[in-house]
């Protein structure tokens, strides 16, 4: 039986694709937003400051339910963004200074509160430690549900307010002077970006979780300039890396489903930035040598024209060897002249001569004129 087949067939399976494939989601449509803004770093400080959140829960109430641990996590991590926004915004710390303050105090904060809990005479907490780096494979029906209605309703807000976080993410100034409340909207979607990173936690963990905030919506820069277009490829990519991570995950044994999927959507930005079409490296590559080979092509036919205009007749040849002694690189000239007599530009006279034609000497006089013009414009 396939791997694919499998997702149909195998409960467990399919509870670990569908949670990820829900992380994925989430993840990367709200991610866009902190791309945007330049709050990558963002992710990575609400997951870790979240863990504190999630062990006082469990001291407080002794209960493991989802919801119950979730809730935690957002509140410790709400608190550290609203932190964090407190700092930079009345003091002179950096926003990245703030935010490493923030993950290193709320992360060794959680980690006493780990140990102690692990100290404590009862074994029901056990498998909190999950949370550091993630267990996908315990993912539950009800953990599924959970992460679906809680992602559902930060993607309806984000909806509602499309138009509020678009002008929040290009120009905030802008925004005041239309009287719109800047600081609420900054609020509500760094609250909603805290439910995507807390849903995530108990599938890749504190330490992965800000690669699936940022990878997706990096990937999905790569191939758009749109917002919408891009919160829905980021989407797209992040509920493909979570898919793909989980059933790889399952093909052999002792696999982690955490890294996997942060390996797939790794796959995904590598694959972007050599292969998207105006972004891509490979696509700048390409249009560099077109452009380059295009001005070479020029170059020649002008100073191919330059030569015809000291004789009488517009079309007397010219030995290719005077065009090398003008031409850098002089090695390529002999092929740009095939490629514009392939073009019907210039036509060769003997073996090493050649003369434009009519088309090249309008095409030469076009690039002379536009040349020209280009030079005396203020």
């Amino acid at each position: 039986m396939d791997l694919f087949s499998q997702l149909f067939t195998d409960y467990t399976l399919r509870t670990v694709a569908l949670g990820s494939a829900t992380l994925g989601v989430v993840s990367g449509a709200l991610g866009s937003y902190a791309l945007l803004r330049r709050q990558s770093l963002l992710g990575d400080a609400v997951s870790h400051a979240a863990l504190p959140g999630i062990a006082l829960a469990f001291l407080l109430t002794g209960s493991k339910l989802p919801w119950v641990l979730i809730f935690g996590a957002a509140a410790a991590g709400w608190l550290a963004t609203i932190f964090v926004m407190t700092v930079t915004q009345t003091t002179r710390i950096t926003y990245d200074s703030a935010l490493g303050i923030t993950l290193s105090v709320f992360f060794g904060f959680g980690l006493v509160l780990l140990t102690l809990i692990q100290k404590r005479p009862d074994a029901t907490q056990a498998g909190l430690d999950r949370f550091l780096f993630g267990q996908a494979a315990a993912l539950v029906a009800r953990d599924v549900w959970t992460m679906g209605i809680l992602g559902a309703a930060a993607l309806l807000l984000t909806t509602l307010f499309w138009k509020e976080f678009k002008l929040l993410s290009f120009d905030p100034e802008f925004g005041k002077t239309l009287g719109f409340p800047i600081r609420g909207l900054d609020v509500l979607l760094t609250t909603l970006l805290v439910v995507a990173i807390v849903i995530g936690l108990q599938t890749v963990g504190v330490v992965l979780m800000s690669a699936m905030i940022i990878a997706p919506a990096a990937a999905a820069r790569q191939w758009t300039d749109r917002l919408g277009l891009m919160v829905a490829l980021s989407a797209l990519f992040g509920a493909l890396a979570g898919v793909s991570g989980a059933v790889l995950s399952s093909s052999a044994a002792n696999l982690p489903t955490g890294p996997m999927i942060v390996l797939c959507v790794s796959v995904l930005v590598i694959v972007s930035l050599f292969l998207a079409p105006n972004r891509g490296l490979f696509g700048r590559w390409l249009r560099a040598w077109r452009n380059s080979r295009r001005l070479r092509l020029e170059a020649v036919l002008l100073d191919l024209y330059a030569l015809s205009a000291q004789h009488d007749a517009p079309d007397h040849p010219h030995d290719e060897s005077v065009l090398e002694m003008m031409s850098t690189p002089s090695g390529k000239v002999h092929h740009s002249l095939e490629v514009l007599a392939e073009r019907g530009l210039v036509r060769r006279v003997d073996e090493r001569k050649w003369a434009l034609t009519e088309d090249g000497r309008a095409r030469a006089e076009t690039l002379a004129r536009t040349r020209g013009e280009s030079r005396t414009a203020p």
